[in-house]
């Protein structure tokens, strides 16, 4: 029994990353044998098992075989007489298809090394297209690495265009997309994910809505940047930038969904985008089946991004009612996460990239400025009902209209 290191442990140790992670592939064992050693088993499909004292996982090495459409439809072997070198086959991109053994010899029988030199993503063989997944994991990795230089082989690319036209990115299951969509929004360069998608035409199947915007114009003073579908790529990188957070990339994704449905006679402006933009964020949210927290924060981007845009002219009166209508007085966290998408907006412009937006820092001041407004007191002087939220409103709007005094 042979134990080795594999997969990212191995591909970011020698980009030089931080290995956070580290799983290993086991040759010349039985299940049986692991439980005897005091292994854990986990794996369901497969035998993957954890480690008693790490708690890290070992998998035994394993063929698979594809048996039906889609990504479900395979079968996998796993038995003491497959080999490292099979198990590493099955591998998705080459760069991920090394292992090390327990003295940190380098076993790489299909290139890795080299690719990570030339900064390219690579299949390992033609079985690839055999899982359409792979699509999206190849999407993601140009997402982590677009900023070490890596690119996809042309080969590949290749690949997945014919995997596209065969219909097999049709039969990825939502679950899924939403998966490999929510880590790769949180990887550096999260555009690289939509780039690869639409250069292999899986974009328009799996978000028709996204691909629509390509092509479409917008007025050339704002933003400069008029292919509303590279604004919104921008804007995503912009999100990267300001934001860790899930939901403020995933609404910055989808804040501009409007434009793509503006009649050509009005273009290149969009009037009433913001809200034709809603009905079609809450479609990709219930296909996806996203959270809710994504969901809300998408929503109210999309409806009220412009008014962000805005608020520093604005009477403090719309303030408030922004805020209400974030409903930011019960879920403070959603000022934050709006803010940080509208200013990833207004930035994702040519030559806007680093400049300052105030109307982020103003709402924030004007939400610490309303919420001091306590109802307790209205209660005391014997309001009831009604007239004691409309005086908690008029209070916030006096609060922010002071601040706003300030600010001129």
């Amino acid at each position: 029994m042979q134990c080795y290191l594999v997969g990212g442990a191995v591909r970011d140790r020698l980009l030089g990353l931080a290995v956070t992670e580290r799983d290993w592939v086991v040759v010349g064992a039985t299940p049986e044998a692991m439980e005897a050693r005091g292994f854990r088993p986990v794996g369901r499909a497969f035998p993957v098992f954890l480690h008693p004292e790490t708690g890290e996982e070992y998998a035994l090495a394993r063929t698979e075989r594809k048996v039906a459409p889609g990504y479900h439809g395979f079968t996998f072997h796993a038995a003491p007489d497959v080999t490292l070198e099979q198990d590493l086959g099955r591998r998705d991109l080459t760069v991920n298809a090394m292992a090390e053994t327990a003295e940190g010899e380098l076993v790489d029988p299909y290139g890795g090394r080299r690719d990570l030199d030339s900064r390219t993503l690579r299949h390992v063989s033609p079985a690839f297209r055999e899982d359409p997944v792979r699509i999206l994991r190849l999407a993601r990795f140009a997402a982590r690495f677009r900023q070490l230089g890596f690119s996809v082989a042309e080969d590949t690319m290749a690949l997945c265009r014919e995997m596209v036209a065969a219909g097999e990115v049709d039969a990825l299951v939502p679950e899924r997309v939403w998966q490999e969509l929510a880590k790769a929004l949180m990887e550096d360069t999260p555009s690289a994910f939509l780039d690869v998608l639409r250069e292999c035409g899986a974009l328009a199947v799996l978000f028709p809505e996204l691909e629509r915007l390509f092509g479409v114009p917008q007025r050339r003073d704002y933003p400069p940047q008029v292919d509303t579908g590279r604004h919104v790529l921008m804007a995503l990188d912009q999100s990267a930038r300001l934001s860790d957070e899930l939901e403020t990339r995933f609404a910055v994704l989808f804040h501009d969904l409007g434009k793509g449905t503006t009649p050509e006679t009005e273009l290149p402006r969009h009037r009433g985008h913001e809200e034709r933009g809603v009905p079609l964020v809450e479609a990709v949210c219930d296909r996806l089946a996203a959270p809710n927290a994504c969901r809300e924060i998408a929503r109210l981007v999309s409806r009220h991004h412009l008014t962000c845009h805005r608020a520093l002219e604005i009477k403090p009166s719309t303030v408030v009612n922004l805020l209400e209508a974030l409903d930011a007085f019960r879920k403070p966290e959603r000022v934050r996460r709006f803010t940080d998408a509208c200013e990833a907006d207004a930035r994702g412009r040519t030559g806007f990239e680093d400049r300052n937006y105030d109307q982020a820092r103003f709402l924030r001041e004007a939400f610490d400025a309303a919420r001091g407004v306590q109802a307790r007191r209205f209660v005391e002087q014997g309001l009831e009902g009604p007239a004691i939220a409309a005086a908690v409103h008029d209070a916030r709007v006096d609060a922010v209209k002071r601040l706003r005094e300030g600010w001129a």
